[in-house]
């Protein structure tokens, strides 16, 4: 097996530096596996790039920079804007790059497309499509991961970056889609069960930041039962709820309110918006 290169020498880059990229570097960064002063991030204003020299990046309204200085390139703007960006770099190269490792973490641009694009500007770019969310900002994050033609030191070293910021799993690209649906915007469910939680226990009488703090709490605590207890959810659910109880009397007013079917729907139509995008490319 290959080497992984030194993480605290490694030049990581972004090219895009919004909240998916933000999550990724600061979550590395957070925890010292890079270097800020080994990071790289490109963006299209200022205001976007500040976060990140307050952090210790550099940064640089260039794109190109961005690819001649980094061993990784992560692909982290908006996928509409992934021709505009990849334009940008080839007018801002200032020499001529060969084989580079690029990270895309764009919604519904496959691993085909993004070889095509990339070969327009560089030398036999290596590629890996992921699908990382927010929560690697806290060290918890779920990352999936795919290549064609990426080395096996490539893949060991996406797998242990994303690894310091949650859990990495490499997958068949197929099912990058559905697990986005899941995963990806899955945080997003998330935050709307901790408010609606905190929410009826306001109603009840539970001081606001109680009630938040605690709301959040159990849905740490029910993931980590699951993780951890390896039991099925319905049986750890079972388990809550004594007969003639207070949680089977919960339980039974989330089925009155369909609460089941809508999170699974929810998860449908981020799936299916994802393959709407995929179908643009």
């Amino acid at each position: 097996m290959e080497k992984i290169p030194d993480l605290k020498s490694l030049k990581v880059g972004f090219i895009g530096g919004g909240n998916m990229a933000s999550a990724i570097g600061a979550g590395l960064i957070h925890k010292e596996i890079l270097c800020p002063k080994n990071v790289w991030v490109s963006a299209r204003t200022e205001k976007t790039l500040k976060f990140w020299s307050d952090i210790g990046a550099k940064v640089t309204l260039k794109n190109g920079e961005v690819i001649e200085n980094c061993d990784v390139i992560f692909l982290a703007m908006k996928p509409h804007m992934l021709d505009e960006a990849l334009s940008g770099a080839k007018q801002t190269l200032s020499k001529e790059v060969k084989s580079k490792l690029f990270i895309s973490v764009l919604v519904g641009v496959s691993l085909t497309t993004l070889y095509l694009k990339l070969s327009l500007i560089i030398g036999e770019p290596r590629v890996v499509r992921s699908m990382p969310n927010t929560p690697m900002m806290v060290g918890e994050g779920i990352t999936v991961y795919c290549s064609e033609n990426a080395t096996i030191s490539d893949m060991n070293l996406v797998d242990t970056l994303f690894s310091y910021i949650g859990i990495s799993e490499r997958i068949p690209e197929s099912l990058i889609g559905p697990i986005g649906g899941l995963s990806g915007s899955g945080p997003a469910y998330a935050y709307l069960i901790t408010e609606a939680l905190a929410d009826g226990a306001v109603k009840m009488g539970v001081p606001r930041p109680m009630a938040t703090k605690f709301a959040a709490q159990v849905l740490i605590g029910a993931g980590k039962m699951v993780l951890e207890t390896c039991r099925h959810p319905g049986q750890l659910k079972d388990e809550v709820c004594s007969p003639g109880g207070t949680s089977i009397a919960g339980i039974h007013a989330l089925e009155l309110g369909n609460v089941r079917g809508s999170v699974m729907s929810a998860v449908e139509a981020a799936v299916n918006k994802s393959n709407e995008l995929a179908s643009k490319f």
